[in-house]
């Protein structure tokens, strides 16, 4: 078991594999005393030193020393005497915002019960062990369970909080986070990830001297701007050296993630769902669970982050069966048809495809309804025959018989005014009744608050899954929530309309990827724009993003590797001039940054000429070779492009057997010094074979002294080396 319970002293000792988190009631209060590299016991050296702070009240008037405000909490409330940030708030039916969570009891077991209606990580009762601890406000009848639930072979720890209201009247919840740490040091940098549509994920790294860090998103998804991921430094924290702290939310709507420094040098660490016209409201014996939040500590920096978080989403949170399956090299028609097509055009490219070696065909925006652009037809999901004469059936029928398989683009989240489901239903819409609707890119957002509504979005779909072969599905969402309400909701509900629609966009991904086991599911926000644990659990890869200039995405993938795997990541080789930046760049390092996670094409083949077919044929045929150990092998960073000219980094094979490291130089530059790239993740002690030149290295000299980059006079170039380990014997 990895969860101790010292009756004596009333401390929680969890275990995990490298790290322990260990926990005490004192006063009734549940405590945080240790977070970190693994104790074999917890002795009580990290005691709590009391004294009377000025401006800090008591409970009790006759010890000036216990204080809320100075007491490390796991989950502390606000109102009498904690100043700092709380982690959740209520407000009874007389106006009362004041609550007092005192421990009651705890259950230790072993295993994970899923969360009701939320996607979560899961485990068996051999991986996992989970404590429930029990607290209560007596006077508002406010029960409050923390769930803990500790991964025995990974650096984890995952949480979320079970309240139900056990008292005689309504209690409305304000706030409701799923984790907070008091943690008693400061001096911490703090990382987080931020940006905009064609830009996310940029790094910021930033020191937290005294006040709070805050990031979030009000856009109803987890948001392009900024990313629900903190993760708190050392200082001297690098790739490879130094503690991390970092958390993430498994959830795909409204956010917030703090920290707060307060004056004696404590830090509160916290995530969980944006208060923000995010209340709920609980009637007598109703209950309510929050998301998730993937807690990991690491010890040897941001690199062991990475691989505990994807070893962890790839065998703990990504329930499709693809998560353990190759993904298809494919094709997408959008940028080269955008709506403008017809059948004979999308065979055209299919025969282009099959002949360079893709093995899936992506119909993309424009198939259906009379879509010729982006103000018409979302909801209507028919057909559009003057496009497909012989539908989606007969369309599908011949791509498979050219070796393909075949793939189709949805958005079935949004709805538009042009539309016959809008003539027929303009409830359906997300509004607040009596104001003007907000556009955005021409369309609006279905009510998925409404049990009707997801019932229409699951039927809708499943008839055009059942009426042709489809094993692929893009799933899009191309607009953040305005308007935010429902008509089917009383005045006091109109808090819960956020989180009702995730719930509901949840149970018609749950319906549907059940429903359809054998398709794989791509979550698409415009690429990056709901790129979060919470839609890996239902659809196992992400369009990275919408920005396909392999120089930009460099930094995007790069950022995205924090916590996501290479196989999670969607990404397309695009034609030049690149749509977004206007940047020329070669085939060559194009192919490149696409290969370094699941390689697409989102080129007009047909009008390629016959040396770029060659090249990219040359690349599927290469990637293939190579696509076991991007896609399921261990990712390691080497040089970070937000900090220079430069971006490398490398993947070795599950087995050790098989090393690909890709370099980039974004810009040349005159006097320029040998570069050189020292790989990772090798044995010091094998042999390696440069496939390319046939040259044998130790893998002790690949790492520490490293390979010579020749020298070119080009921008945006780039460099791919793939090595062998092979028997020493072979060759002494």
């Amino acid at each position: 078991m990895s969860i101790v319970y010292e009756k004596e002293n009333q401390i929680f000792h969890l275990q995990a594999k490298d790290t322990s988190y260990v926990m005490g009631v004192i006063r009734g209060h549940l405590t945080h005393l240790y977070w970190g590299r693994k104790l074999n016991q917890y002795g009580g050296s990290r005691k709590i030193i009391w004294k009377d702070r000025g401006f800090a009240p008591n409970p009790d008037d006759l010890d000036r020393t216990f204080s809320l405000d100075t007491l490390p909490q796991e989950y502390p409330q606000t109102g009498n005497g904690d100043f700092r940030n709380c982690a959740y708030g209520i407000r009874d039916e007389k106006g009362g915002r004041i609550s007092d969570l005192i421990y009651q009891s705890h259950e230790i077991v072993s295993g994970k019960e899923p969360l009701p209606g939320l996607p979560a990580s899961f485990g068996n009762d051999n991986e996992v062990d989970t404590l429930k601890v029990h607290m209560l406000d007596q006077i508002s009848g406010l029960k409050v369970e923390l769930w803990y639930h500790v991964f025995q072979d990974q650096n984890v720890i995952a949480r979320s909080v079970h309240f139900k209201n056990t008292g005689k009247e309504k209690v409305t919840l304000t706030k409701m986070l799923s984790m907070s740490v008091d943690i008693r040091e400061a001096g911490f940098d703090v990382l987080t990830l931020y940006g905009a549509h064609n830009n996310e994920r940029n790094m910021d790294r930033r020191p937290l001297k005294s006040g709070t860090i805050q990031i979030e998103s009000l856009r109803g998804t987890s948001s392009p701007q900024q990313a629900p991921f903190m993760a708190l430094l050392r200082p001297e924290t690098t790739e490879e050296f130094g503690e991390v702290y970092a958390a993430n939310f498994v959830y795909s709507g409204n956010f917030i993630a703090a920290v707060q420094t307060d004056a004696f040098e404590n830090t509160r660490f916290q995530m969980g769902m944006n208060p923000w016209n995010g209340q709920w409201l609980l009637e007598p014996e109703e209950e309510f669970h929050t998301p998730e939040v993937i807690m990991v500590y690491a010890s040897e920096g941001l690199n062991q982050m990475s691989q505990t978080y994807h070893d962890f989403y790839q065998n703990h949170l990504i329930r499709s069966q693809f998560a353990k399956k190759i993904r298809p090299i494919l094709i997408n028609n959008w940028e080269a048809t955008f709506f403008d097509f017809t059948e004979e055009k999308i065979l055209e490219i299919a025969d282009k495809a099959a002949e360079v070696g893709a093995e899936l065909f992506v119909l993309d925006d424009g198939w259906f309804g009379k879509r010729d652009d982006t103000k018409s037809s979302l909801g209507d999901w028919t057909e559009d025959r003057r496009k497909l004469p012989d539908g989606l059936k007969g369309l599908e029928e011949k791509i498979h018989e050219k070796g393909l398989m075949f793939g189709i683009w949805l958005e079935p989240e949004m709805i538009s005014i042009d539309s016959c489901l809008y003539r027929k239903h303009p409830d359906y819409v997300l509004h607040t009744p009596g104001r003007p609707y907000t556009f955005g890119r021409g369309q609006l957002v279905l009510d998925l608050s409404r049990k009707e509504v997801c019932d229409y979005v699951i039927e809708s779909i499943s008839n055009v899954l059942d009426c042709a072969r489809i094993d692929y599905v893009k799933w899009d969402m191309n607009r953040h929530l305005t308007d935010v309400g429902s008509g089917a909701f009383p005045a006091e509900r109109q808090g819960e309309i956020t989180h009702r629609y995730v719930l509901g966009l949840y149970r018609i991904l749950d319906t549907l990827t059940t429903r359809y086991p054998d398709i794989l599911f791509e979550s698409c926000s415009s690429g990056g724009g709901r790129f979060d644990p919470g839609m890996l659990y239902y659809m196992p890869q992400t369009w990275c993003s919408d920005n396909t200039d392999a120089v930009c995405r460099m930094k995007i993938q790069y950022a995205t590797s924090l916590t996501y795997p290479p196989i999670t990541m969607g990404a397309h080789v695009s034609g030049c001039p690149n749509q977004q930046t206007g940047r020329q760049t070669s085939l060559e390092t194009r192919g490149y940054v696409a290969m370094s996670a699941n390689l697409g094409y989102e080129l007009d083949l047909t009008r390629c000429s016959q040396e770029e077919l060659k090249q990219i044929k040359q690349q599927i045929d290469f990637y293939k070779t190579i696509r076991e150990t991007i896609q399921f092998g261990r990712f390691f960073r080497i040089k970070n492009p937000f900090d220079g000219n430069l971006a490398q980094w490398n993947f070795v094979s599950e087995d050790g057997k098989d090393v690909v490291g890709f370099y980039f130089e974004i810009l040349s530059r005159p006097a320029s010094p040998v570069q050189i790239m020292k790989l990772k993740g090798l044995e010091c002690d094998a042999y390696y074979q440069d496939m390319e030149t046939g040259n044998i290295y130790g893998g002790d000299e690949l790492m520490y002294s490293g390979i010579s980059i020749p020298l070119c006079k080009q921008d945006f170039r780039s460099k791919c080396y793939h090595f062998q380990r092979i028997d020493e014997n072979s060759f002494l």
